[in-house]
């Protein structure tokens, strides 16, 4: 097992740091969070349903000229990412009415919206996460015009992409989260996609059904959450073989 500096632990995933300048290894975990921390559980597999899933869809994305943070992947449970500078922004991205939007604004959920909705939200935990807009963005230098045009352009080239490779497969993209950071190479900087896109970013509904198959299933106490995600690992033909086995982390040097 190689030994490697832990840089970050988050909810879902451990940063170390990569084999060479410039790269991090990411450890996608099994636990799982919501309400901001408030309920805290384990879902078994999820690392690796979440790792696959997440490879999958990145390089799918950059066939399609997005720029992401993705480089390979390194076994079940890892893969090796640009290091970049994460813009400490949410932005979610709306098609049906759910969640959050649905309470807030006394909207059924499963509401098709008459267009897409994008939505920023400033990351930090202690905060909650708060809604923001593009004023208090660009007022506390959280991110300047020119990065946010950047990141709604491909925030919407993702939307479109992914909706249809999801409706290919009967799933339904509700909504779902991305982060994106600064990636510096040769004294320029570009805004790449980072993090992940899984099931524990996006709601996915099955078309016919209505059936979750996300990190809702934990959220709402619905039972079934590991076949949840098993189930969109196999619609999209890229459940382990082996089926999901475990593999622990890499062993943290202080």
């Amino acid at each position: 097992m190689a030994r490697r500096r832990q840089l970050y632990e988050g909810k879902a995933k451990i940063l170390f740091e990569g084999p060479e300048a410039g790269t991090l290894v990411q450890y996608f975990k099994d636990d799982a969070t919501a309400g901001n921390g408030a309920k805290k559980g384990t879902i078994t597999g999820k690392g690796v349903l979440n790792n696959r899933i997440s490879e999958y869809l990145m390089m799918k994305l950059a066939e399609i000229g997005i720029p992401t943070h993705f480089i390979r992947r390194l076994n079940m449970r890892e893969q090796l990412i640009r290091e970049v500078e994460i813009i400490p922004l949410e932005i979610v991205i709306r098609n049906v009415a759910a969640g959050s939007l649905a309470k807030r604004l006394g909207i059924q959920e499963g509401t098709r919206l008459p267009r897409s909705i994008l939505e920023y939200y400033y990351k930090n935990d202690t905060l909650g996460d708060p809604m923001v807009s593009e004023e208090h963005i660009t007022c506390f230098g959280w991110a300047s015009t020119q990065d946010l045009d950047d990141m709604v352009a491909l925030s919407l080239r993702v939307n479109d992409f992914l909706t249809g490779l999801f409706l290919g497969v009967g799933i339904t993209l509700v909504d779902f989260k991305l982060e994106f950071g600064r990636l510096y190479e040769n004294d320029e900087m570009r805004i790449v996609l980072a993090d992940e896109i899984s099931p524990d970013n996006c709601r996915l509904w099955d078309v016919k059904t209505g059936e979750k198959m996300d990190k809702d299933r934990f959220r709402r106490d619905l039972g079934k959450v590991e076949e949840g995600y098993q189930e969109v690992a196999r619609r999209l033909g890229i459940l382990p073989e082996a089926g999901v086995r475990d593999m622990k982390g890499p062993e943290t040097v202080q």
